[in-house]
C-alpha cells in the first residue's frame, strides 16, 4: 500500500477498529483497486480520486454504523450503485447477509463486479438493469444519491418485504445517502421519514451536511 493510501485508509480502522484482518485486509486494497480501474473507467469523480476513502468507502459505512449489528442472512440491494457505493463496502464489513446491487450503467456494474472479485467477496449478486428488472424483495434496500427521494420510495417499494423476517434494529425499508436541504424531498414522501445526520458518526468536514434518510416499510 502507498503511503497515500495507508494515511487514509486509517480512517476506517480508526471508525472501525475491531475488523477481522482479512477484512482489514480487503479495506487496505480497496482504494487502490479503485484508483486503477478509475483511471480506465470514470466510476467516481477525477477530483475525488485523492478521497476514496472518506467520501467513498467511509461515507457508504455511515449505514453500518446507522444499522449496527445485522442478523446473518439479511438481505440488502444497493438501487443505483454506480461503482458499487455502498454496496460494495458494506458487503464487505457484512460477510453473512447478502447484497444484491444493481445500476443501469454497465460499465459501472462491470467495475463493481470486477473489484468485489479481486478482494473475494462472496456475498454480492450483480444486475444491469433498474429496480423495475428486479423481482426479488430484500430486507433493505440502500443507496447513495441516486434520485429524489419520493422517486427512490416508489422505485423500490416492491423490492421491500412485507413482513420482517429479522430481529434487526430497524424494521425493513429504504436506507439512503443524501446531502443538502431534504425538507421539500421528504414532504413528498407519504410515509414516515427518519433522518440521522452522518456527523453523529463520523467527525470528517466533508460529513457536515451529509445525512442517512431511512424510510421504514414494514411496523
Amino acid at each position: 500500500m502507498d503511503n497515500y493510501n495507508a494515511d487514509t485508509y486509517r480512517l476506517i480502522t480508526d471508525y472501525f477498529p475491531a475488523l477481522p484482518p482479512e477484512i482489514a485486509d480487503a479495506f487496505a486494497r480497496l482504494g487502490g483497486l479503485y484508483r486503477s480501474w478509475n483511471e480506465r473507467i470514470n466510476v467516481v469523480s477525477r477530483a475525488d480520486t485523492d478521497n476514496i476513502y472518506c467520501r467513498h468507502v467511509l461515507h457508504s459505512l455511515a449505514l453500518a454504523k446507522f444499522f449496527g449489528e445485522l442478523e446473518d442472512g439479511t438481505t440488502l440491494m444497493d438501487l443505483g450503485t454506480g461503482g458499487g457505493f455502498p454496496g460494495i463496502p458494506m458487503a464487505m464489513l457484512y460477510p453473512r447477509c447478502r447484497f444484491h446491487l444493481i445500476d443501469r450503467i454497465g460499465k459501472k456494474i462491470k467495475v463493481a463486479n470486477a473489484i468485489a472479485e479481486e478482494i473475494g467477496l462472496r456475498n454480492v449478486t450483480f444486475q444491469h438493469g433498474d429496480s423495475g428488472e428486479c423481482h426479488e424483495r430484500f430486507d433493505y434496500v440502500i443507496s447513495r444519491a441516486v434520485m429524489p427521494l419520493d422517486g427512490l420510495v416508489k422505485a423500490c417499494s416492491k423490492n421491500i418485504v412485507t413482513v420482517s423476517r429479522h430481529n434487526n434494529r430497524y424494521a425493513p425499508g429504504l436506507a439512503c445517502l443524501k446531502g443538502g436541504d431534504l425538507r421539500d424531498e421528504i414532504k413528498a414522501v407519504r410515509r414516515p421519514v427518519v433522518e440521522v445526520p452522518v456527523s453523529d458518526f463520523f467527525s470528517e468536514p466533508f460529513f457536515e451536511t451529509k445525512e442517512i434518510v431511512y424510510v421504514p416499510f414494514v411496523k
